[in-house]
C-alpha cells in the first residue's frame, strides 16, 4: 500500500476522463449549433430524467437551490406559512423558504440516517404550516411512505429535497417521484453532476410544471408578456448535453457507490468510537456522501482526527459544522443550544471519507488504514 498518494474527497477529473470523448464531441455540436439556451438539448434533457424518475413532467432550472425556490413558489407557500424541515442539511434547504416569506420549522433528525425524524413531524404542524420538505440528505431516502401519510392527512404539500440523492428510492420508488415536488441539484459533486451549475424539478401534476415553465423565464409564457414576477432560472444546452450523457452512466456509478459503501462499512463496524450510517429497510441509497461519527467525551476530538488523516493524505470533509436552527440568520426563530440535540451532536461528530464512483480498493484500503491506525493514537 503506497501511503504517499493523497486521497481526495471525491475526484471528478478521474470521472470525466472515462466519458471524454462523448463529451467532447457532443459539447462541439452544441457550440457549432449556435443554440446555448434551451433548444433540443435542454428538452431532451427534460423528457429523459422525467422518465428515469418516473414522473410525468420534468423542469429543467439553473440550480438546485432555484427548484427549491420555484417549487414554493408554484405551490404558493409565501408570507405568514411555516414549512417542516431538517435542520442537518446544507443551508439552501431553508434559504428559499425564507426567500419566498416562509418560516422554516426545524424538527430534529434521526441518530442513524441523519435524516428528519418523521414520528417528530406531527408535533411541529400548526394551523400556519402549508408544507413538509424532507431531504434525502447524503443520498439516503427519508422515509416517505410517513411523510406522505401525514401530508395526507393535513393536507400539506411535499416538496423532496433530492439535491444529494439523484437515484435513491423508497419503496420501490424513485424519490423525487413520491412527494407532490422534487427537486434537484446537479452541481458537480452530485450523483448526477453537471460541468458547472444546474438543476430541475419533478411532478406528476402538469399545472404545477407549466407554472414554473413560466416562473422561471420571467413569469412569461409568451415573449415580452409577463402574467407575474419570475426569475431568470434556465439550464443551458451545453449542461443540458452533458448530464445526458452522464444520466445513462449513472445507474452504474450508483452501484459502484454502493459497493464502496458496503465495503465501508464491512471494515469499520466494530470500531469503539465509529458509528457508520444505516439505510433503513425499504429504501436503497446511492451514497453521495459515506458519513460517519466519531465520538468521544471530548469535543475537538473529531476535528483531531481529521487532522491527522490530511497530515496522512487522507481529506474528508464535515457536513455540517453547524446546524440550521443555530445559525446567525436564525437567531430571530428563538431556537436555542440543546432545543434539537441530535443535529446538534452530529454537527461535532461526522466525517465524510472520500467517496466517488472511480475510487479504488487499494485507495479504499489506504482510507481505512489510515483512519484506523489514527483512531488508534
Amino acid at each position: 500500500m503506497d501511503l504517499s498518494v493523497n486521497i481526495p474527497p471525491l475526484d471528478l477529473v478521474r470521472q470525466y476522463t472515462t466519458i471524454e470523448a462523448e463529451v467532447s464531441d457532443a459539447v462541439l455540436k452544441v457550440l457549432a449549433s449556435g443554440g446555448y439556451i434551451g433548444g433540443p438539448s435542454v428538452k431532451g434533457f427534460e423528457q429523459q430524467f422525467a422518465a428515469y424518475t418516473d414522473v410525468a413532467e420534468c423542469v429543467a432550472c439553473n440550480s438546485g437551490t432555484d427548484a427549491l425556490f420555484l417549487a414554493l413558489k408554484a405551490l404558493n407557500i409565501g408570507s405568514g406559512d411555516e414549512v417542516i424541515t431538517s435542520p442537518f442539511t446544507f443551508f439552501a434547504t431553508t434559504e428559499v423558504i425564507t426567500a419566498v416569506g416562509a418560516t422554516p420549522v426545524f424538527v430534529d433528525i434521526d441518530a442513524a440516517t441523519f435524516n428528519l425524524d418523521v414520528e417528530k413531524v406531527k408535533a411541529a404542524i400548526t394551523s400556519r404550516t402549508k408544507g413538509i420538505m424532507p431531504v434525502h440528505l447524503f443520498g439516503q431516502p427519508v422515509d416517505m411512505t410517513a411523510v406522505m401519510e401525514i401530508a395526507c392527512l393535513r393536507n400539506l404539500a411535499v416538496i423532496e429535497d433530492c439535491a444529494q440523492s439523484t437515484g435513491a428510492m423508497w419503496a420501490g420508488q424513485k424519490v423525487g417521484s413520491i412527494g407532490h415536488i422534487g427537486c434537484f441539484s446537479f452541481y458537480p459533486t452530485k450523483n448526477l453532476g453537471a460541468c458547472g451549475d444546474g438543476g430541475a424539478i419533478t411532478t406528476n401534476d402538469s399545472a404545477i410544471a407549466a407554472r414554473i415553465r413560466m416562473l422561471r423565464e420571467h413569469g412569461s409564457q409568451t415573449r415580452y408578456i409577463h402574467e407575474e414576477i419570475g426569475v431568470n432560472s434556465r439550464l443551458d444546452a451545453i449542461q443540458a448535453t452533458i448530464l445526458q450523457i452522464k444520466l445513462r452512466y449513472l445507474d452504474q456509478w450508483n452501484e459502484q457507490r454502493r459497493a464502496i459503501a458496503q465495503r465501508y462499512h464491512e471494515f469499520l463496524t466494530h470500531i469503539p468510537t465509529v458509528t457508520i450510517p444505516q439505510e433503513l429497510e425499504g429504501g436503497v441509497g446511492v451514497w453521495n456522501q459515506y458519513t460517519i461519527r466519531i465520538a468521544k467525551n471530548d469535543s475537538s476530538y473529531r476535528d483531531r482526527v481529521r487532522q491527522m488523516l490530511q497530515e496522512r493524505g487522507v481529506s474528508s470533509m464535515v457536513y455540517y459544522p453547524l446546524a440550521l436552527h443555530l445559525q446567525p440568520v436564525y437567531e430571530n426563530l428563538g431556537y436555542q443550544p440543546g432545543s434539537l440535540p441530535i443535529s446538534e451532536q452530529a454537527s461535532h461528530e461526522v466525517i465524510s471519507l472520500p467517496m466517488f464512483p472511480e475510487m479504488t480498493i487499494e485507495q479504499q484500503d489506504q482510507v481505512i488504514y489510515t483512519l484506523k491506525d489514527c483512531l488508534s493514537n
